[in-house]
C-alpha cells in the first residue's frame, strides 16, 4: 500500500477536515485517512490510483499539494472504530449546538448581528458534525444527500443574515449591547478551548485520530472579531463595527455552504 501526505494550507478548522472526508471516504481503494489540523496535513493510505486522489484533493480548492509518498505495510494501517468516531463527533456536536443556542438567544437580546452571525457559524459546524455522525458506517450516497440538505440550509441562513445586515445599515435602530457581545463571546471562546482540550486528550489515547474534530483558527478568530466589535461599539457609540463583523461571518457561512453543495453533486 502507499501513503500520500498532502499539505492543505486552507484546512484550518475541523469543518474543512469533514469536507476532505466527504470527498475521499467514498473511494473504494482508500484504506485510511489521518489528519493533522495544526500542521494542515492529510495522510491518505490507499491501494489504488494516486493521480485520482491528487485530482480529488485539488477539486476541494483548499490549496492541497502532495509533499510525500511512501510505501507502507498493510498491517501498519489502523482504522478508528465507528464507536470511537461517534463518541468524538457527539462531543463536538453538543458543544457547537450549545454555543449556537446561547449566542443566538443573547445576540437577539443584545441586538448584535455579530453574535447572531457567530451563532450561525456554530450552527454550520454543528450541521457538518451531524452530517459526519449520520454518515459513520453508511454508504457515500447517504452522505451526499444529507450534505445537500445541509448546504442549502446553511446558504439560506447566510442569505437571511446578509439581508438583515443590509436592512440595519439602511434603517435605524438601537446600538447593540457591547457588554453582552463581549461577555458571551468570551464564553464561546472558552467553549472552543474546552473542546480543544477534550479532543486533544482523546487524541493522545488514539494516535491514529490525532487532531480530528478540534476547534482551531477560524472559530477563535470569529470570537475575537466579535469581542473587538463590542469594544469598538463602546468606544465609538456606533453599531457599524457590529454590522461589519456580522457581514464577514455570514460570508464565511455562505462560503462553507457552497463548498458542501459542490461536494454533494
Amino acid at each position: 500500500m502507499e501513503r500520500l501526505t498532502f499539505k492543505v494550507p486552507q484546512m484550518d478548522c475541523s469543518a474543512e477536515e469533514q469536507l476532505v472526508r466527504m470527498k475521499l471516504e467514498g473511494q473504494p481503494d482508500i484504506a485510511h485517512l489521518a489528519f493533522d489540523l495544526p500542521a494542515r496535513t492529510v495522510m491518505v493510505t490507499h491501494s489504488g490510483n494516486a493521480p485520482t486522489i491528487e485530482r480529488l484533493m485539488g477539486e476541494l480548492k483548499l490549496g492541497a499539494s502532495l509533499v510525500e509518498r511512501a510505501e507502507v505495510e498493510e498491517d501498519e494501517v489502523v482504522d478508528a472504530s465507528d464507536d470511537q468516531q461517534r463518541r468524538l463527533l457527539w462531543i463536538v456536536l453538543f458543544i457547537n449546538a450549545g454555543l449556537f443556542i446561547l449566542e443566538l438567544t443573547t445576540g437577539l437580546i443584545a441586538r448584535s448581528m455579530g453574535l447572531v452571525a457567530d451563532s450561525l457559524d456554530m450552527l454550520a459546524d454543528t450541521l457538518v458534525y451531524g452530517l459526519s455522525l449520520f454518515a459513520v458506517g453508511r454508504a457515500a450516497i447517504y452522505k451526499k444527500r444529507v450534505a445537500r440538505v445541509s448546504g442549502y440550509f446553511q446558504l439560506a441562513l447566510a442569505a437571511f443574515g446578509a439581508l438583515e445586515v443590509v436592512r440595519r445599515v439602511l434603517g435605524t435602530g438601537e446600538e447593540p449591547s457591547f457588554g453582552l457581545m463581549i461577555g458571551i463571546s468570551l464564553i464561546a471562546l472558552a467553549g472552543n478551548v474546552a473542546a480543544l482540550l477534550v479532543l486533544q486528550r482523546a487524541r493522545s489515547q488514539e494516535a491514529h485520530m490525532r487532531a480530528s474534530w478540534i476547534f482551531t483558527t477560524n472559530d477563535v478568530l470569529v470570537n475575537l472579531g466579535v469581542i473587538a466589535a463590542g469594544v469598538l461599539v463602546y468606544l465609538t457609540g456606533s453599531r457599524l463595527p457590529d454590522l461589519v463583523v456580522g457581514a464577514l461571518v455570514f460570508a464565511l457561512v455562505a462560503s462553507g455552504a457552497l463548498r458542501i453543495l459542490k461536494l454533494s453533486r
